[in-house]
């Protein structure tokens, strides 16, 4: 009996020397327990703030997917993929912890992995619009990794307002190279969008009738002024889920003595609250093209002189939808079935929100599994 009551003693005082050790790093020394971004990477290429990932093959036969061992491939695939993200989520989404890395997971399945960064925009940035991220950064990116990897085709995998970016991209119908399109989460139909679509429905009447009783126009302000910052885009993704928001708060009091659940909150954490600035012009074009006019919800979408027409994809194309996505629903990514004339097209849904669909937990088993046993058929 003694024997049983100091086992629980000692069992109780290591579990409390570990969550006052956490509990420490946690409050003052984070960088100890940050994991996000530690797959190896080259870049490649840059223009202005845009930069070109490359990973290399990794170094070990095994990597740690979930509480799953995966075994790495020992071949690569023809057909290289180039993960395209969206703004303000940075990068760090694609290789968030070592046993929840999209690219590292990519790299196992046999994939050669390219990422684009589209870096930290400024104030200074408020010229980038939505033509300069599908029509201009998009393909100088794509350029570059057709010549790193020497292959003509790539499969574009994306993320959000990356999915809009590869879509108005393909749309244009300029390039015959992209062989394969993965979008999660990515919305086309914006007045199907939940949350955006109940503030589009109360900004569109007064919106039209501003265009056509005044000549005034959103893009007549100067974009500086338009120009949104990380911050409150991340207290808004946090507002689409508050209750959530608490309750992740709650569960890391109740298991501060797990080392690998503190260091995955710290992580995911700094994600959302380091997220970046929406360059003016971008917000401006979004406004007007496509949240009020819903422009791709129609199947084209003008940009400048050039128009982007998602019938002309006809490339294979994977759409995916989270199951729970308050943000960006379910309708509104399945509507790009009904614009694009791809033979091979296909609509799945996964388990998740708008973030967890495509890095949460469950996303390794379903979102990523799926992609790339789709993907694995039709890159070869």
């Amino acid at each position: 009996m003694l024997n049983g009551i100091r086992r629980r003693i000692d069992s109780a005082r290591d579990d409390a020397r570990r969550r006052l050790t956490n509990g420490r790093d946690w409050l003052f020394n984070d960088s100890e327990l940050y994991q996000a971004d530690q797959t190896p990477y080259e870049v490649i290429h840059r223009l202005g703030l845009m930069a070109v990932r490359y990973y290399p093959p990794l170094a070990t036969d095994t990597v740690q997917v979930g509480d799953a061992t995966m075994d790495v491939a020992d071949h690569e695939h023809a057909t290289p993929i180039v993960l395209v993200p969206p703004l303000a989520a940075s990068t760090l989404i694609f290789d968030l912890l070592p046993q929840r890395s999209l690219v590292r997971y990519l790299r196992a399945r046999g994939f050669a992995v390219y990422l684009l960064d589209w870096g930290e925009p400024g104030r200074d940035d408020a010229h980038l619009g939505v033509r300069d991220y599908a029509l201009r950064l998009l393909p100088d990116g794509l350029t570059a990794v057709r010549q790193h990897s020497g292959s003509h085709d790539v499969s574009v995998v994306a993320y959000c307002m990356g999915g809009l970016f590869s879509l108005i991209y393909a749309g244009a119908g300029r390039d015959s190279g992209v062989r394969n399109i993965v979008t999660i989460a990515s919305p086309v139909d914006m007045h199907d969008a939940t949350i955006a679509a109940r503030a589009l429905r109360a900004l569109n009447g007064p919106a039209r009738m501003i265009r056509r009783h005044t000549p005034w126009r959103i893009h007549q302000i100067d974009p500086r002024f338009m120009h949104v910052p990380g911050w409150l885009n991340g207290l808004a993704f946090k507002l689409t889920n508050p209750v959530g928001s608490v309750t992740t708060y709650v569960d890391l009091l109740r298991r501060m003595g797990d080392r690998d659940f503190v260091a995955a909150h710290v992580t995911t954490s700094r994600w959302m609250g380091d997220m970046l600035d929406y360059p003016g012009t971008l917000v401006q074009d979004f406004l007007v093209k496509l949240w009020i006019d819903n422009a791709l919800a129609s199947g084209t979408v003008r940009l400048g002189e050039v128009e982007s027409d998602l019938a002309s994809i006809d490339c294979p194309l994977l759409a995916i939808a989270g199951e729970s996505d308050q943000l960006m629903g379910i309708a509104s990514v399945r509507r790009i079935m009904d614009l694009v004339t791809s033979p091979d097209r296909r609509f799945e849904l996964a388990p998740g929100g708008h973030a967890g669909v495509f890095a949460g937990r469950d996303a390794p088993a379903h979102t990523w599994r799926m992609a790339a046993d789709w993907l694995s058929e039709r890159s070869d």
